[in-house]
């Protein structure tokens, strides 16, 4: 079988492009979504005394409402902070005591605010581009599980959420796994014997230290994976479909590729179109 090294001199034909939406085309569309929560964060600025205070008024608000106006507190306010960080209700005391001395004062929050147009195109334009983030993770996972039961779904089952959803825990599926690490999907026969244990990604753009920060962790799954399967006995691999732009730039493929090599056969790393080719009965069964 051909290596993911292999097919490095023709990667961008084996790049799946998942469509991405035109600016400005998106901001009718935008203006309709984040519109009122623009007008409420304006509205929520001028009922309180500070930026800490208009935190914690925005963290007693529901969701999804809640969490959009965090993104928009995040860009006026405090860049420092993330809005994961953010949606944690518990931790905002601690998180003002913490940061709030760096979050920008209330005043000067009201004057940019004033300063914009309304309605706030390029806001609502940011605002958005958090809209689709993930989209297209969900859109490869569907895809592969789609492909995957077409053509394996009489002899093997496979677990996991074809789009958003829980993650597939180790700990959870694989006796005595003692790590907690989530993937995307299991693959195993009928009786329950784990085949291959699947990491989904799609990648439109990477560099840098994410992709050194990536491929460590991957290695570092790849091992304890291994280490579990050679103990218990059990027929245990690895796929990483990873699909997107993302991999022809800098050191991605390459590294993806290092990976697999590392794995020594029980790695396997596939992009959609390398389906058909790669992804066999027999490495299944290896």
């Amino acid at each position: 079988m051909a290596s993911f090294d292999s097919y490095k001199a023709s990667a961008s034909r084996w790049i799946t492009f998942i469509d991405s939406e035109f600016y400005p085309d998106y901001l009718d569309e935008a203006k309709v979504v984040y519109g009122s929560v623009l007008e409420q964060f304006a509205t929520l600025v001028g009922e309180v005394h500070s930026s800490a205070d208009l935190l914690t008024r925005i963290s007693q608000e529901p969701n999804p409402s809640r969490t959009q106006l965090l993104r928009v507190f995040r860009k006026y306010v405090s860049p420092d902070t993330s809005v994961e960080m953010l949606k944690r209700k518990n931790k905002i005391p601690e998180i003002i005591a913490e940061f709030g001395t760096r979050f920008r004062s209330l005043e000067t929050v009201k004057q940019n605010l004033l300063s914009r147009p309304d309605p706030d195109e390029a806001m609502m334009a940011v605002l958005y581009e958090y809209k689709s983030r993930g989209q297209k993770g969900y859109e490869l996972t569907e895809a592969f599980f789609l492909w995957f039961n077409k053509t394996f779904g009489d002899d093997y089952k496979i677990q996991g959420p074809p789009r958003a959803g829980r993650d597939v825990m180790l700990n959870e599926v694989l006796p005595n796994f003692e790590s907690r690490i989530p993937a995307d999907f299991l693959i195993s026969r009928p009786d329950k014997t784990p085949l291959v244990l699947g990491f989904a990604r799609y990648d439109s753009d990477r560099g840098g230290a994410q992709e050194d920060d990536r491929t460590g962790g991957n290695r570092d799954k790849v091992t304890e994976i291994r280490k579990y399967a050679s103990e218990k006995k059990v027929p245990l691999k690895v796929l990483f479909l990873n699909d997107g732009p993302g991999l022809t730039l800098g050191s991605m493929w390459n590294d993806y590729a290092a990976l697999e090599t590392y794995g020594q056969g029980d790695v396997m790393v596939c992009t959609l179109k390398m389906l058909d080719s790669r992804l066999t009965r027999e490495w299944l069964e290896s």
